[in-house]
């Protein structure tokens, strides 16, 4: 089969489109013949060697295509053990033709929702979902903070946020970005590099501040989170792309008595109830670009330079 595999941590230039050996399921796995494959954050960090794994690698968290003892029509949840481990971390991943895994990790999809679609919805709607409802638990009406809209998780949380009757101010460096984030459902939007984000939320939210932050960037924007939440709200965070070490501002914390979730990937109980909205239509993916699966090296270049607005999915096959 084809597939995109690393053999060295390095940039783009490490990946290899190449022939690999066909995986043949263990028990309990069954073989999926992937139709297509969608692009993570961890993609870069795997391939960059944060960690690093065992090579020749694999990569990809994201796919969907179809079982190939039934014909059915699958999508992969991709934290496998309840999220403890990651495909393509931990395992082979989707960038290829084939894929062998758990059966318990392959889930039917409906005829309406494509292949691209599929693909692009598992990891960050799945961390997103475990984020705002399972740890926030997040309430019709409440307000949530999203920095940095276009990228996955964040586009997620929109998605996940506005489906269950939540108030959405989202964030970036991109009047672009933010013009698309207003036509998905955003409520209000601030160019967190040319404006005021604390301003912006005192004046949606008549000064009472956010009821949740979705923390994914770390260092850059720690100190605003703590400063627009309301007393009593909660902070969850999944990331730190612009450094884990910020100042603590621990002050806040107890005086405003927040309440600071971490939270990582999700079980199979938060990727039914992420599905279960993107079947009902409540909540979707977007697509920014679709790259066949022999150019996942300018894909890469793409999420690198962070141009993408959603998800940059992998065509694979016909």
């Amino acid at each position: 089969m084809k597939a995109i595999r690393i053999h060295e941590d390095g940039g783009p230039e490490v990946l290899r489109y190449e022939d690999a050996p066909d995986p043949t399921p263990a028990e309990g796995e069954v073989l999926v013949r992937l139709r297509a494959a969608a692009l993570n954050r961890i993609d870069l960090w795997i391939r960059s060697g944060q960690p690093s794994v065992p090579k020749p690698r694999i990569l990809g968290s994201d796919g969907a295509g179809e079982r190939v003892d039934t014909g059915e029509r699958v999508v992969i949840n991709p934290g496998l053990d309840d999220g403890r481990l990651i495909v393509g971390e931990h395992i082979d991943g989707t960038d290829a033709e084939l894929i062998a895994v758990p059966e318990d990790y392959v889930v039917p999809i409906p005829a309406e929702l494509s292949f691209a679609e599929a693909a692009a919805f598992p990891l960050v709607f799945e961390t997103a979902y475990r984020m705002l409802v399972t740890k926030a638990q997040l309430r019709e009406g409440e307000w949530v903070l999203v920095w940095g809209i276009g990228g996955g998780v964040a586009t997620a949380s929109l998605a996940i946020a506005k489906a269950l009757g939540a108030r959405v101010l989202a964030t970036s460096s991109s009047d672009a970005k933010l013009e698309r984030a207003r036509e998905l459902g955003a409520d209000a939007v601030v160019n967190h590099a040319s404006g005021d984000v604390a301003a912006a939320v005192k004046e949606e939210t008549g000064g009472a501040g956010v009821d949740v932050v979705v923390e994914h960037v770390g260092e850059a924007t720690w100190k605003t989170s703590l400063a627009v939440v309301r007393p009593g709200g909660r902070v969850v965070v999944c990331g730190a792309t612009s450094g884990p070490n910020p100042p603590a501002q621990l002050h806040r914390v107890w005086w405003k008595q927040l309440t600071i979730c971490g939270s990582t990937m999700g079980t199979r109980a938060d990727f039914a109830g992420d599905f279960e909205l993107v079947k009902s239509g409540r909540a979707r993916p977007v697509i920014d670009q679709v790259f066949p699966l022999d150019e996942t090296r300018a894909a890469h270049e793409r999420m690198e330079r962070g141009e993408q607005f959603g998800k940059i999915v992998l065509r694979i096959g016909d």
